[in-house]
C-alpha cells in the first residue's frame, strides 16, 4: 500500500499545503511518494525529497506543466496511478481543480475535504458547513482524496532523504493554454499560512474604516488580514481576503474577529483556529459561541485601545 501526494509548488519550492498533505498520506499507511509535475522543476523536486516521511519523489518535467494546467497534470497523475492505493491533493484551488478530473478518469469516487484518516479506507469530512462530521468508507481500489490542510499538522520540511526519479511526461493535451496571471503582491503573510489573522466584518461600515482600523492592528501583530463575506460583498475588502466556507479555510494560532457576527459560513472557515478572540457589541452574536475570549464592546473604541496596549 503506497500513497501518492500531488505536490503544490512554483517550480522552485514546495508550497506549505503539501506538507500537511504528506502527513495525511502517512496516516493512510504504507510508503509516501510525491509527484512534482512542473517545468524546470528540479529544485522543487529536491525540496520535496527533503520532506520528512517521503520515500520517493517522482519528477515529471515538461513545458505543459509549467503553470499547472489541470488537464495536463491530471493526465500525468493517471499515467502513474496504477501503483498507488491512495492519491492525495491539498484542498486548495489547484488541488480541487485537478482531483475531480483524476477521479473521473479513474472512474472512482472522490473524497473531498478530508480532515481525519480513521483507517486506510475510512475518513472523516465536514458537512453542513462544518456543523456535522461524516465518516465515509470507500471500497474503491484507488482512493482519490482532497485534504483540508487545517486538519493535519505539517510534516517537517527537512530531515528527509528521498530519491528523486524522473517519469516520462505525458503530451500536452492542447485543451487549455496559459494566457497570463495577475497576482496580488503583499508584504503580509499569506492568509492560509499565517499564524495570526485579524478579520473585519460588516460593522466596520466602509472600506476606509476597514483599512483604518484593521491595518494598524495587523501591523502591530505581524498578522494577515481577513474579512467576512458580508464585508467583501459590501466592497470593504477584496475577495482574496474572504474567510469562510466560500472563501479561505484558516486555522491560525490566533484569530481576532472584529465586528463579525459569526454567520455559519464564516465559522466554517475559522473555527479550527487555536485561540479565537471576538470583539462585538452585540452580546447575542454567534461568534461568541466559538470564541475563547469575547469582548462585548464597540470595535472602534476597543481595537485602538488594544493597539495601544500592545
Amino acid at each position: 500500500m503506497t500513497s501518492l501526494v500531488i505536490a503544490e509548488h512554483d517550480n522552485a519550492s514546495i508550497k506549505g499545503a503539501t506538507l500537511n498533505t504528506v502527513t495525511a498520506a502517512a496516516a493512510c499507511g504504507g510508503d509516501v511518494h510525491v509527484l512534482v509535475a512542473g517545468h524546470n522543476a528540479a529544485a522543487a523536486a529536491q525540496a520535496a525529497a527533503q520532506i520528512a516521511g517521503v520515500a520517493k519523489v517522482i519528477l515529471a518535467d515538461a513545458e505543459g506543466f509549467a503553470h499547472g494546467l489541470a488537464e495536463n497534470v491530471a493526465a500525468q497523475v493517471v499515467a502513474i496511478a496504477s501503483g498507488y492505493s491512495h492519491i492525495l491533493f491539498p484542498a486548495t484551488a489547484g488541488g480541487k481543480n485537478v482531483a475531480p478530473r483524476v477521479a473521473a478518469l479513474l472512474d472512482v469516487a472522490q473524497l473531498s475535504d478530508v480532515t481525519k484518516v480513521v483507517s486506510a479506507d475510512t475518513f472523516e469530512r465536514p458537512i453542513y458547513a462544518g456543523n456535522a462530521i461524516a465518516t465515509v468508507q470507500s471500497t474503491d481500489a484507488t482512493k482519490v482524496l482532497t485534504v483540508r490542510t487545517t486538519g493535519f499538522d505539517a510534516a517537517a520540511s527537512s530531515g528527509g532523504s528521498a530519491a528523486v526519479e524522473s517519469a516520462s511526461a505525458v503530451a500536452d493535451s492542447g485543451k487549455s493554454s496559459f494566457v497570463g496571471s495577475e497576482i496580488a503582491k503583499s508584504d503580509r503573510p499569506e492568509l492560509t499560512a499565517a499564524k495570526i489573522i485579524v478579520s473585519g466584518g460588516r460593522a466596520l461600515g466602509s472600506a476606509e474604516k476597514f483599512t483604518e482600523v484593521m491595518t494598524p492592528l495587523a501591523d502591530k501583530l505581524g498578522a494577515a488580514i481577513g474579512a467576512s463575506r458580508a464585508a467583501v460583498d459590501a466592497g470593504y475588502a477584496p475577495n482574496d481576503l474572504q474567510v469562510g466556507q466560500t472563501g479561505k479555510i484558516v486555522a491560525p494560532q490566533l484569530y481576532i474577529a472584529a465586528g463579525i457576527s459569526g454567520a455559519i459560513q464564516h465559522l466554517a472557515g475559522m473555527k479550527d483556529s487555536k485561540v479565537i478572540v471576538a470583539i462585538n457589541k452585540d452580546p447575542e452574536a454567534p461568534i461568541f459561541s466559538v470564541a475563547d475570549y469575547g469582548l462585548e464592546a464597540d470595535l472602534f473604541e476597543a481595537v485602538p485601545e488594544l493597539i495601544k496596549a500592545l
